[in-house]
């Protein structure tokens, strides 16, 4: 494919991203309701799935700036597939009944009211000719949050000594509040640079 969007590789990595989203959403849809005890290779196919479109966030942004082939496209589908990986997979744990009691209704909720507010107030300040990059706190939240759903579909894809798991449930309670936390704070941190935006005129 030489000509279109997916003409180089960062896109195609990001329709990747994305096709493999779909798939994880496909195996939580199909086996979700079962006891992971008793299916385990669809919680360890899930996990790694998971893991491996997380961890290739970067890639797709990378290779853009190492080989200068930034797109339109690449700017608005890679932060979409983004949101639509972390927030798919935080609706299903909070519904599903092994995973509900990590992620409580109220969280995802949370988050996905901020997502409508950043992505309402870029909007704004970018129809009035003003630029809206993403900061350092909503990566923060990104890593934060990627690091929650890790933790609770590990606990369930692997058999782990007493010790370790309970180590890892304490862990998983931590990033999931850390997800809350760092959710609210990257809406204020947002909310105050509109703020500077606009009354002060500059970034």
């Amino acid at each position: 494919m030489s000509e279109g969007v997916f003409a180089h590789w960062p896109n195609r990595i990001t329709m990747l991203r994305f096709v493999g989203s779909l798939v994880l959403f496909a195996l939580l849809s199909l086996f979700g309701e079962k006891t992971p005890e008793v299916l385990d290779v669809y919680v360890v196919l899930a996990f790694w799935l998971f893991i491996v479109i997380a961890a290739t966030d970067f890639l797709d942004g990378w290779l853009a700036r190492r080989g200068n082939t930034i797109t339109s496209f690449g700017r608005i589908a890679d932060p979409f597939v983004d949101k639509v990986l972390v927030i798919g997979a935080m609706v299903y744990l909070a519904v599903l009944p092994w995973s509900q009691r990590w992620f409580p209704a109220w969280i995802v909720v949370a988050v996905v009211a901020r997502e409508f507010l950043v992505t309402g107030i870029r909007g704004y300040v970018e129809s009035l000719g003003l630029a809206f990059p993403a900061d350092w706190f909503g990566k923060i939240k990104m890593i934060v949050q990627c690091i929650a759903i890790g933790i609770v579909l590990g606990l369930y894809a692997f058999r782990w000594p007493a010790p370790l798991r309970t180590f890892l449930e304490y862990a998983g309670h931590v990033f999931v509040w850390g997800t809350l936390v760092t959710t609210v704070g990257s809406g204020l941190s947002y909310v105050l640079k509109t703020r500077k935006l606009l009354f002060e005129g500059k970034a």
